[in-house]
């Protein structure tokens, strides 16, 4: 799939990217080295507010947080678009890295991580096949119900 073609099949989803979020701290949003593109991490946001804040577990439904990754999986999408100037050059997804803030009795990381793995199937099909995805799943006091590819 091409960036058109990835493009059309957003589309056909009523997916629609958003504006590459910018950096919220110093970091840089997309490193491209030696044919590899690493993501950095993203933080769910919608209209300029984060989506759901919270914990898993407490105040954020399993549905919220896996809404939540959805929406992280379409800005990492945003932003690895904009590094690699379309998706031409994008062949696979190696790995899918999801965090979830949740309450230390929280069980469901997966649930809420297949948010992001099922948006990233649909939208890159084969692409996103067979990739890796190792999930943090710990309690964050300071976080939001959040993704990071």
């Amino acid at each position: 799939m091409d960036d058109t073609a990835i493009l059309a099949r957003l589309s056909e989803l009523d997916l629609e990217l958003p504006p590459p979020p910018t950096a919220l701290a110093a970091y840089i949003p997309c490193v491209v080295h030696d044919g590899v593109a690493f993501v950095s991490g993203q933080v769910p946001f919608v209209a300029g507010s984060v989506m759901h804040p919270g914990h898993l577990g407490d105040r954020v439904t399993i549905e919220e947080g896996a809404a939540a990754a959805r929406q992280a999986a379409l800005q990492a999408l945003s932003v690895l678009r904009d590094a690699l100037n379309g998706f031409d050059r994008l062949q696979r997804l190696l790995q899918v890295t999801v965090f979830v803030a949740s309450t230390p009795d929280f069980v469901d990381h997966p649930k809420v991580a297949n948010g992001a793995s099922e948006l990233l199937v649909q939208v890159l099909e084969s692409k996103a096949a067979m990739r890796g995805r190792p999930s943090a799943c710990r309690h964050y006091p300071w976080a939001c119900a959040s993704k990071w590819p």
